[in-house]
């Protein structure tokens, strides 16, 4: 049936038309007179329309706060979306985490306050019902940094964040303290509704022209854009979404990936890491964690809890962009993707995948399956990651490291995998920095000889994020860093605003 299927609350929604560009915030909006959603940047940078969507994971209601601007409501098909309408109970009482931003007066002009609201919604509803082991008590001080992951993609002009905080920590305690292991009677039959409304086959929806496809296998959406060659291909629409909202760009054609679960899986096989091309980065994030420890901090810095939750890994490699923050990390872990195309495919390399700006070797028929990362069994493997932004977090790198070396018995280089983000149109290797390096021993003077050499591999551009020179230094600074935090770990190199040693 070729229904548009979600529930808006407890009330069923189904649309048979609907423009595959048609944003939730414009018909939470518009149609439905939710104004509780606000508008504030259309691009997923502020928060204001955050929304949250449940959806069915392990027989059980998972919840993820997202920025209601750049999703496309088409792909609401079989979830339950959640405003802030939603969250007033029967009695008119207030759900604790509002209870908790009017007991700490966090809200000020108010315009924010529905966004974070609705992102402390999603984790204090995550954890209230969790089947994991109860969380130990938090420190106030972790506590605090926990908010502000959780609150990174949610702006207060007005600057309320102390109470915003303080209000956070007296719902997590909460929900931590009233832990619901056992299925309520609302939450089973909110369960029972989206599975009777889940997607069991590809649908098509027309409208005014535009055609929005939701094949739900990886054959079905080869022949999909067999058929529309070129066709726009949708995953978590985080960049797609300001094609709509900032450019004003009439898609005509709309294939969804969301819907295959071939492509959202996680899973290690034969030394590799895969990572299929709808798994969002919230879903990588503690595998890669996981496997890659450094990574950590560059992955929270990477988005917004909002972004997280909706974009995806193999998205940020697919659009092509420069400045993208995974693929300068994916090159030098060596990387390669997996390209499908109705009946064959073809492996190749990350780095060679981006060829100029705005052009990848990519054919109109061709889609990325998922991407392959090698797993590091060697202790003699250097390796970090570094992001240089105007903010700390959810901003566009100014610059962008990843350095991967290997040592030999004797402490000389046998490889170097140097790949930097925003200093040329593509991520791309300094390949002379890295000449540089090899067969020498790893030493100062060695490190430093080579960062002159990157004034050969890069011309960057000056733009509004840094100059030509700032990057080219930069550059150069954060390989010495890096060899400075190899030779001597317990040397201070990172100092936060608080005067600690955690942030660059």
């Amino acid at each position: 049936m070729n229904t548009l299927r979600f529930l808006l609350g407890q009330e069923l929604i189904e649309l048979e038309s609907v423009s595959p560009t048609l944003t939730v915030l414009n018909y939470l909006r518009e149609e439905e007179k939710r104004i509780g959603t606000k508008e504030g940047c259309a691009e997923g940078d502020c928060g204001a329309c955050t929304v949250v969507i449940a959806e069915v994971v392990d027989d059980r209601l998972h919840y993820r706060a997202v920025n209601a601007c750049i999703v496309f409501l088409a792909t609401l098909d079989g979830k339950q979306l959640l405003t802030v309408e939603d969250l007033k109970t029967a009695r008119n009482e207030l759900h604790p985490v509002q209870q908790s931003m009017v007991e700490s007066h966090a809200s000020q002009c108010g315009f924010c306050t529905p966004g974070f609201v609705m992102s402390g919604f999603a984790e204090y509803q995550n954890r209230l019902h969790t089947l994991d082991d109860l969380p130990e008590p938090q420190s106030d001080e972790a506590a605090t940094t926990h908010l502000t992951q959780v609150f990174a993609g949610n702006l207060c002009r007005c600057t309320g964040y102390g109470p915003i905080i303080e209000a956070g920590k007296s719902w997590l305690n909460q929900a931590d303290k009233t832990n619901q292991q056992a299925m309520t009677e609302a939450e089973a039959k909110v369960i029972a509704q989206l599975k009777a409304i889940q997607p069991q086959v590809s649908k098509t929806l027309i409208q005014a022209g535009q055609t929005y496809i939701q094949p739900n296998t990886i054959p079905a959406l080869a022949d999909a854009l067999a058929k529309t060659p070129g066709a726009t291909l949708l995953a978590g629409g985080t960049d797609i979404g300001l094609w709509v909202t900032k450019q004003h760009r009439a898609l005509d054609t709309v294939i969804y990936l969301g819907g295959i679960q071939a492509l959202k899986r996680i899973e290690v096989r034969d030394g590799q890491l895969e990572i299929g091309a709808a798994v969002t980065y919230s879903e990588a994030l503690p595998v890669l964690i996981r496997h890659f420890p450094w990574l950590e901090e560059y992955l929270y810095r990477h988005s917004s809890t909002q972004i997280r939750n909706s974009g995806t890994v193999v998205g940020n490699i697919a659009n092509g962009s420069p400045i993208g923050d995974m693929p300068p990390v994916l090159i030098a872990l060596n990387a390669e993707i997996t390209l499908t195309r109705q009946g064959g495919q073809r492996h190749l390399p990350l780095e060679d995948y981006f060829i100029a700006y705005g052009k990848q070797d990519r054919q109109p028929t061709e889609f990325i399956e998922c991407v392959r990362i090698p797993l590091l069994n060697s202790d003699s493997v250097l390796m970090n990651v570094y992001k240089i932004s105007k903010r700390f977090e959810q901003d566009i790198s100014s610059v962008s490291a990843a350095f991967y070396i290997e040592l030999d018995d004797q402490q000389q280089v046998q490889v170097a995998r140097l790949c930097f983000g925003g200093m040329a149109a593509t991520p791309k290797r300094a390949t002379h920095c890295e000449q540089a390096l090899l067969n020498k021993p790893w030493t100062e003077a060695t490190v430093h000889a080579a960062a002159e050499r990157l004034g050969v591999d890069f011309t960057p551009l000056s733009d509004f994020r840094a100059s030509r020179e700032y990057r080219l230094a930069v550059a150069a600074n954060l390989l010495k860093k890096f060899f400075i935090q190899q030779q001597k770990p317990n040397q201070a190199t990172q100092i936060s605003y608080t005067g600690g040693l955690i942030h660059a």
